[in-house]
């Protein structure tokens, strides 16, 4: 008996072939990076991967830290990091040594840069979180300061300042005008946890701050200082007026 002749395919039927042949390579690359970002957690190469950045052996310094922000793709400067050095419960700035990496990254499941690439906007939603902020806030107070000494200095306290309250207090830019001009040179942790609840508490127009108030001198400065620039600035906006009865 002769073989039956197969039956050409319509262009049709082909184009719907070469369809379901790309989508069936889709979800195979797909399935393939899911199976590499949620591999199980190893400890084995959670602990390969630290020493990846550093030369010694327990202790990732700033060069490694560079190193590591590049890869996960975070600038060092980035508030996400200080979220990151929360996590894994760091001392020092610029620096993890092997304990904290390895109980951070425990923690946080993660042994390569995809898996806490794969982390960062669940780190990032901890900042929205006002208890969670305020521990984070607290926690970079003594994680950024000299840990020979007990205050933070004012330098430092604008820089973290700024990564943290920069972008959310209206009075921020006024605050830190008045650290640049003030006598103070250091921060003690008392007027760094009183800053954050002075920045939630009292509107920006002051008009529910109460001098008789707990608040630190600092503050009670800050508003005396920021009452006078009010002052001044609307004297000047008289004096330049060409009608003074509005004043």
């Amino acid at each position: 008996m002769a073989p039956r002749k197969k039956r050409k395919m319509t262009a049709g039927e082909e184009d719907a072939k070469m369809k379901r042949t790309r989508s069936g390579s889709r979800h195979y690359s797909s399935s393939s990076a899911h199976i590499e970002s949620s591999a199980a957690f190893s400890i084995k190469r959670c602990q390969a991967w630290f020493h990846e950045y550093t030369d010694e052996e327990n202790l990732l310094g700033p060069e490694g830290m560079e190193k590591f922000c590049e890869d996960i793709g975070v600038e060092p400067e980035n508030i996400v990091m200080l979220v990151v050095a929360w996590e894994l419960e760091a001392e020092q700035r610029g620096f993890f040594t092997l304990e904290e990496w390895m109980k951070g990254m425990t923690k946080l499941q993660t042994d390569s840069p995809r898996k806490v690439q794969g982390k960062l906007d669940f780190m990032r939603s901890l900042l929205n979180d006002p208890p969670t902020f305020k521990k984070i806030y607290r926690y970079a107070f003594d994680f950024a300061r000299d840990k020979e000494q007990r205050s933070m200095d004012i330098d430092t306290a604008k820089i973290m300042l700024t990564l943290l309250l920069g972008r959310q207090w209206e009075l921020f830019s006024s605050f830190h005008h008045f650290l640049e001009q003030s006598k103070y040179r250091v921060i003690n942790k008392d007027q760094w946890c009183n800053i954050l609840e002075f920045s939630r508490a009292i509107r920006s127009d002051l008009s529910n701050y109460d001098e008789d108030g707990a608040w630190p001198v600092m503050l009670d400065e800050f508003v005396e200082w920021l009452h006078s620039r009010q002052q001044l600035q609307q004297q000047g906006n008289c004096s330049s007026s060409s009608s003074s009865t509005s004043c």
